[in-house]
């Protein structure tokens, strides 16, 4: 039997690296890269993640040729603001039903998602809507009208203007 004659071990050559080694530097590696990506999430808190929403109140300017009982619905908003002769008042547009945006019409509003219809006051005129459109607290200052979407009054309430 013939036997093959080791190879010159170099001393340039690296050592082996024991497998209790590897995976010793395997689990460093792995630790680093986490706290890597955990810092990197954490300089992103201080930015917020949410978009900017509109006040929830606002003022508008009616228009001069508004029609007694027809609603004015600002741009952007959910709410829609009538005039007549007892005063200004704002019924919100977002369906009791499940919050859809309702849209006016020629007997107050109709919802297109599940067919509600509202009187211009708010009432229901045909479910599934199981309760009135709210109505929101308005005041009137220097001919602009303020609307506070947060704050529900009751029916019937009006401002003179």
């Amino acid at each position: 039997m013939t036997t093959k004659p080791k190879a010159a071990v170099s001393r340039l050559d690296p050592e082996p690296v024991p497998r209790r080694d590897w995976l010793g530097l395997g689990s460093l590696w792995a630790m680093g890269g986490a706290l890597l990506f955990a810092t990197l999430g954490m300089l992103k808190l201080p930015k917020a993640a949410v978009l900017a929403s509109p006040s929830k109140k606002f003022r508008v300017a009616l228009p001069e040729t508004l029609p007694v009982g027809e609603a004015f619905v600002p741009a952007g908003r959910s709410v829609a603001i009538f005039k007549d002769a007892e005063g200004v008042f704002a019924v919100s547009t977002i369906c009791t039903h499940l919050g859809c945006v309702v849209k006016p019409n020629a007997e107050g509003f109709e919802c297109p998602c599940h067919g509600s219809r509202f009187h211009a006051n708010g009432e229901v005129a045909k479910g599934p809507a199981p309760r009135p459109l709210p109505w929101l607290k308005v005041s009137v200052n220097g001919g602009l009208v303020q609307v506070d979407e947060g704050t529900v009054v009751p029916q019937g309430t009006k401002v003179a203007g």
